[in-house]
């Protein structure tokens, strides 16, 4: 199978991030070679598009904070409904695409863990891109949504029936942490996870499971979504990944 030029991470912080491994992990176990891994540093989209306008060819990319909204604008990329953001992108021929994959990666990892969504109570602190994100996927997977005031409140969107105000959580998540393994608010749930991961994570660590599970859902979608058949499972990939790691 044929790759692009480049795969990696853009954004800031990135040195921390597992995305350029995992590229190198699934491309490996699809047969592909020559893939170059780029980690494109950038604190705003100027600094991205004069960076990623040097990368001559096919460019596959994971993009965290903070330049989830921007491509939307520059790129002509749109995020899916009420999301309004995307943290994947692919440049062929010059032309973006790209998706969310964030609320599907939490999704995956609640089940990996042992907490199916439907007819679960999900706590979550935040209103960003990732809590919109989850908060879509939530729901679409028939599960109720309590939610805590943060920095930023959770929009009206597709989720709103799923609104609940419950005192009891089954699973929660604090999507205000700081990134690179910040520390998270207690929430007061059955079960707290985190998203926010540093150098050293290990691949037992929830927000380990979602970076994986999430990058397993970009290629499904986005990168190669006719491997999907061939593409490694969330287990195999994690116990990939600890393996290189060692």
């Amino acid at each position: 199978m044929t790759g692009p030029a480049y795969w990696g991470i853009a954004g800031h912080p990135i040195s921390h991030s597992l995305t350029p491994r995992l590229f190198e992990l699934v491309g490996n176990h699809l047969g592909m070679e020559g893939p170059e891994q780029v980690y494109i540093d950038a604190s705003g989209i100027d600094e991205f598009m004069e960076k990623v306008g040097s990368l001559d060819g096919e460019v596959w990319l994971s993009c965290t904070a903070p330049l989830k909204h921007s491509p939307q604008e520059r790129l002509g990329v749109g995020g899916p409904d009420g999301v309004n953001a995307i943290n994947q992108l692919r440049r062929v021929g010059g032309k973006w695409s790209g998706t969310s994959t964030d609320g599907l990666g939490f999704v995956a990892s609640c089940r990996h863990i042992g907490t199916d969504p439907e007819g679960s109570t999900l706590r979550m602190r935040g209103g960003g891109s990732a809590a919109r994100s989850i908060a879509a996927a939530w729901s679409d997977a028939g599960g109720r949504i309590s939610t805590v005031k943060g920095r930023r409140a959770l929009v009206d969107g597709p989720w709103d029936h799923s609104i609940v105000d419950s005192a009891d959580a089954d699973i929660a998540i604090d999507l205000d942490a700081m990134p690179a393994g910040g520390s998270s608010m207690d929430m007061e749930a059955n079960l707290q996870v985190s998203i926010s991961y540093g150098d050293g994570a290990g691949t037992d660590e929830f927000a380990v499971i979602m970076v994986v599970a999430q990058h397993l859902e970009a290629w499904k979608l986005l990168f190669a979504p006719e491997e999907s058949e061939r593409l490694p499972s969330l287990s195999l990939l994690l116990e990939l990944l600890g393996t290189r790691a060692q």
